[in-house]
């Protein structure tokens, strides 16, 4: 961020001093004053002819002056041409061709007289030209035959113009020529070769020169150029050859000058103008030019080089900057110098120029002309524009020289006078009245001003005042009777006054009193201080990527008295609000960053009394500019240096530059990554393949982005040779069970170094030491029929071209087509407990191909019943699997499978073995659902409760029932139906119990209890409680089985609800 000094502001209340400071009074046009020209047309001054001619003259005067003109040192009668007319209340000439005419008719030398009747003022002599713009001669031009080497120049020859023509070289297709050190144009419009090659015949040269005034281009017939070499054949491959023109058979050469000739010259120029050196040298190599001056050094200030060093500028040359210019062209052949002698002259320029001059009665005065030049320029006064030894002689004039002296001047002694001087190179001419007036002092600003400043700036109180004889001003403040004058005032001869730093107490009432000889004036003005405008907080300088959000503050303290305006500049020109961008009154918001924001930015902050002004820089980070001028050099048979020019950066260090080909045979128009280089670097060898038709771009990278490719360089194709490699990734693979595809990636155009790439194809059944079969191939795929299944083949690719074989390749297993597998081998079930199955297998004996796993697929079946197909995948190499019963009844159905990519091959199915009495488990479910059976038990429940109401009835008797108290005593041994703990039952009455379930899945599923109607089958023993529930005891842990007999069935069995009511 930066703050700027504000520009001074100028304000119709606040008038800074409109007059000179160094005393120039002007007298009030309302008092009597001789002529004065205030507006005319430059000395030469050149017209369009397709306008109407202007040639201008103002004059102020009291009374107004009159005019008339001289046409080449005669009066020019304006009355007599219809053409030409002059402005009303002016001097300006008009000649109107609109009703015809031809303007060459008034070309000549004007000058303005301006007259009343106190004296008479002149213009400068104006020469009228009008611009022309000549036809070029029609010409045939032969072909321009030269030797390659040879130094070669293109005149143009413009027509003559009015201006002189700006002269360029272009094609007669209007493409520029390219210029450089070797060709260029010299500032006469010639077109200059040092040396001349081959490819400068690649197009023609014509030379055209553009008219200023009627905007038109004229181009003269094209130059054809034949090219005479000891090779005659396009030479893309040698022109950036390090030796390019020893390769070329080019004879090497010292310089020479071809312009300007010889080994010196002189050249004058005038001062204040620009002096152009020029050397145009020729040789081979090109030679170089350097600029030195004779005892000393250039002006480094005002010294330029320019059109590849063969031209030195020096603007605004003074008489210090004549002397001997030495310019010296070099090669590795040698060097030569050319000598220029500056000889600086001068048009005359003033040193004093003469002023009005203004006068009292009796009052003495002088007029000074003081002139210089190189030659010296000599003087001519003139009055009223006559040559003063020609007017009326006037006892109180005296000339002296350069001088003019009045002595107790008179009314009479008013007039005009002119004075001329001039030599060679030019004239100047100056008027300056002489006016005697009696006129006491008068104020010319309105009285009683009130002017506001600012703290601390420098200030001018101005008090515009006349009188004659001229009257002496003083400044007073607040009434007070000192003179300010000194210290932290200034009083001009004017009479403005200064005050060098504005403090609060400079705040008041200021008078100004001009006092002459025939009285006094005054003026009061009244001044007021205000604060400062500041910008106490800046915008800083930012970064911001392209598509970011910026911010710009500008935070402002001003006078509460005045109206505040912030505004915004950006690169010093007023900032255009668009809707990407947000002002509030303390910053700039910018949306959606972009390249064309970048810039300058400053805040203005401004009161009708002053301004300040906050500047920052807006860096915004782009992706860099394509490189350009690609070029090959250093060419050999398998690398090249690629040689380019980086592009604007964009704020963003280029970090990597990638390098890309492109070839014409293989894939034209694709282009591919070569390799990729530091951002440092613009310079790179290239490592080539053979017979690749290359052709190169470069990307470059930033932290933003890549930048848009470069333009290509031109083609490089190398030689060729054999392949040095093989195609890579070569298969073989069966697509159907009796073929073998052969496949391989084939080699791209830097791998294939030559024409007619073809791979041999050979192939032969492994570890059989058969003979190889072999084959060519264009493409990348050869198929093999009538193979085996799944065979082990060997195979070999080998890349050709029409240079030779590539190198031996090496042996690659393939095998032929697959087919599906045989059944897997000894497929085992077992079912080691009631929870799991384990299962077992081995691997198939014909594969017919790789394995890729196992299919296993089970279903669960009970009788009858089928539950849901499970599928089960394994990976070749697992040969067991357990899995986990869904319940200890049903059985399982296995259907096992091996898979190869063709598919599954054969299923070897087994079943798992049957539970025990699973048969007797299948009638209890089916007896629990027949008709009959629930009969049964209605009439059972009948039976119970007559065997209830007879127990009751004996009971109530007193009669004794034999029935065990207490369930949890043991039965002693005096019972033999109680030794092991059981009832016997007979077979009719073991009957299946209602208490089994059929599960969802189809199996039959066992109710909660782990006591088993099984078991009860195979005559087991049991024991029933006094309620007449049933305690299963089926193995030898009885404490376990009392206590899960406690655990009631979904459905009691009638005859333990028999028992239990016993």
């Amino acid at each position: 961020m930066a703050r700027q000094q504000p520009s001074p502001w100028v304000h119709t209340a606040f008038l800074f001093c409109l007059l000179s400071l160094s005393g120039t009074i002007e007298i009030p046009m309302d008092l009597s004053q001789p002529p004065t020209i205030t507006k005319q047309s430059v000395k030469d001054h050149i017209v369009d002819p397709r306008d109407n001619i202007l040639i201008e003259c103002e004059a102020k005067g009291n009374p107004a002056p009159s005019f008339h003109w001289t046409r080449n040192s005669r009066f020019f009668n304006i009355a007599k041409d219809p053409r030409v007319s002059m402005r009303r209340r002016s001097g300006t000439l008009v000649i109107d061709f609109r009703s015809g005419g031809r303007p060459e008719e008034y070309e000549g030398e004007y000058q303005c007289f301006a007259r009343n009747k106190f004296g008479t003022a002149l213009s400068n002599r104006i020469r009228l030209q009008v611009s022309k713009s000549p036809l070029w001669p029609k010409e045939n031009l032969d072909p321009v035959v030269v030797q390659e080497g040879a130094p070669l120049t293109l005149q143009c020859n413009p027509p003559p113009g009015l201006p002189s023509p700006v002269i360029f070289w272009m094609s007669s297709s209007m493409e520029p020529i390219t210029q450089d050190k070797r060709v260029s144009q010299g500032h006469n419009g010639d077109l200059y070769f040092s040396n001349v090659m081959l490819q400068d015949m690649q197009t023609d040269y014509s030379c055209n020169a553009r008219f200023h005034f009627t905007h038109t281009i004229q181009q003269k017939n094209p130059f054809n150029l034949k090219v005479l070499t000891n090779h005659p054949y396009n030479d893309s491959s040698l022109r950036n050859h390090p030796d390019m023109y020893s390769a070329r058979g080019v004879a090497e050469r010292t310089p020479s000058f071809m312009y300007p000739q010889g080994t010196a010259s002189s050249q004058m120029v005038l001062r204040g103008m620009d002096l152009l050196l020029e050397c145009i040298a020729s040789g081979v190599p090109t030679p170089d030019i350097a600029w030195y001056k004779k005892g000393g050094d250039l002006p480094s200030d005002k010294a330029k080089f320019e059109n590849f060093n063969k031209a030195l500028r020096i603007t605004n040359v003074s008489e210090e900057d004549s002397g001997e210019y030495f310019c010296l062209a070099s090669n590795k052949m040698g060097s030569i110098r050319h000598t220029i002698s500056v000889r600086v002259k001068a048009a005359p320029y003033w040193l004093d120029e003469p002023k009005n001059l203004i006068l009292a009665p009796g009052e003495d005065g002088r007029l000074v002309c003081r002139a210089n030049g190189n030659p010296k320029p000599t003087v001519q006064w003139m009055v009223n524009g006559e040559p003063l030894q020609s007017a009326p002689p006037n006892p109180n004039r005296e000339v002296a020289g350069d001088t003019i002296i009045f002595r107790d001047t008179q009314i009479s002694s008013r007039a005009v006078y002119q004075c001329n001087t001039s030599n060679e190179h030019g004239y100047l001419l100056a008027n300056a009245f002489v006016s005697v007036l009696d006129v006491p002092p008068r104020m010319l600003s309105p009285r009683n001003q009130l002017i506001r400043v600012i703290l601390y700036n420098r200030t001018r109180l101005d008090c515009p005042f006349f009188g004659s004889p001229i009257p002496t001003l003083r400044w007073f403040k607040n009434g007070q009777g000192s003179n300010l004058d000194g210290g932290n005032y200034h009083v001009y001869e004017n009479g403005s006054l200064e005050i060098k730093m504005i403090r609060k107490e400079d705040q008041g009432i200021y008078t100004c009193v001009a006092t002459n000889i025939l009285g006094k004036a005054e003026n009061q003005v009244r001044l007021e201080v205000k604060d400062p405008t500041r910008i106490y907080r800046m915008p800083e300088d930012q970064v911001a990527k392209r598509g970011t959000t910026v911010q710009l503050e500008c935070r402002v303290k001003h006078d509460p008295s005045l109206k505040l305006t912030v505004s915004w500049l950006k690169d010093d020109e007023p900032l255009y609000i668009g809707n990407r961008m947000k002002k509030e009154e303390d910053s700039l918001t910018i949306f959606g960053v972009a390249e064309r924001d970048q810039g300058s930015y400053t805040c203005v902050a401004s009161t009708e009394l002053d301004q300040d002004l906050a500047k920052a820089y807006l860096t915004v980070l782009g992706r860099p500019e394509r490189p350009r001028d690609l070029e090959l050099t250093d060419l050999a048979e398998r690398s090249v240096r690629l040689t380019w020019i980086p592009g604007d950066d964009n704020n963003s260090p280029i970090t990597d530059y990638v390098v890309q080909f492109e070839e014409d045979q293989f894939q034209p128009g694709v282009w591919h990554d070569h390799s990729k280089f530091p951002g440092s670097v613009n310079s790179a060898v290239l490592q080539l393949s053979p017979y690749v038709n290359y052709q190169f771009r470069v990307i470059a990278i930033n932290e933003v982005g890549s930048s848009h490719p470069s333009l290509p360089s031109e083609r490089y194709r190398t030689s060729g040779a054999p392949p040095e490699s093989n195609p890579s990734d070569v298969k073989g693979e069966g697509t159907r069970k009796n073929n073998m595809e052969i496949t391989w990636t084939p080699m791209n155009a830097t791998s294939a170094f030559g024409p007619n790439l073809r791979y041999i194809v050979k192939w032969r059944r492994r570890e059989t030491r058969e003979t190889w079969n072999n084959v060519t191939v264009w493409g990348s795929r050869y198929v093999v029929g009538q193979t085996p299944v799944y065979v082990p083949y060997e195979i070999r690719v080998q890349a050709e071209n029409d240079f030779g074989k590539g190198p031996e390749p090496g042996t690659v297993i393939g095998y032929s087509g697959e087919d599906l597998p045989s059944a897997p081998r000894r497929f085992r079930v077992r079912q080691p407990n009631l929870e799991t199955i384990n299962l077992e297998w081995d691997h198939p004996e014909h594969p017919n191909g790789i394995l890729t796993g196992y299919t296993l697929k089970y279903v669960a079946f009970n009788g009858t019943k089928v539950g849901k197909q499970i599928v089960e995948n394994f990976s070749p190499n697992q040969t067991k699997f357990t899995m986990q019963r869904a319940d200890p009844v049903s059985r399982y159905r296995f259907s096992l499978s091996a898979r190869t990519q063709v598919g599954s091959g054969e299923a070897v199915t087994e079943e798992s073995p049957a539970p025990p009495n699973q048969a007797y488990t299948n009638n209890q479910a089916d007896i629990a659902t027949q008709g009959w059976f629930i009969g049964l038990m209605c009439a059972v429940a009948l039976l119970v409760l007559i065997l209830l109401i007879v127990c009751f009835i004996k009971r109530s008797r007193g009669g004794k029932y034999p029935v065990r108290e207490k369930k949890d005593v043991p039965l002693g041994p005096e019972d033999p139906k109680e030794e092991d703990g059981s009832f016997d039952y007979s077979d009719e009455d073991n009957k299946p119990l209602q208490g089994s379930q059929t599960s969802l899945d189809g199996t039959i599923k066992q109710q909660e209890s782990d006591d088993s109607l099984v078991d009860y089958g195979e005559g087991g023993e049991g024991q029933f409680n006094e309620d007449g529930s049933f305690i299963g005891q089926y193995t030898v842990k009885k404490d376990k089985e009392e206590t899960e007999g406690n655990e009631s069935s979904e459905a009691t069995s009638p005859v333990n609800a028999i028992y239990s009511l016993a």
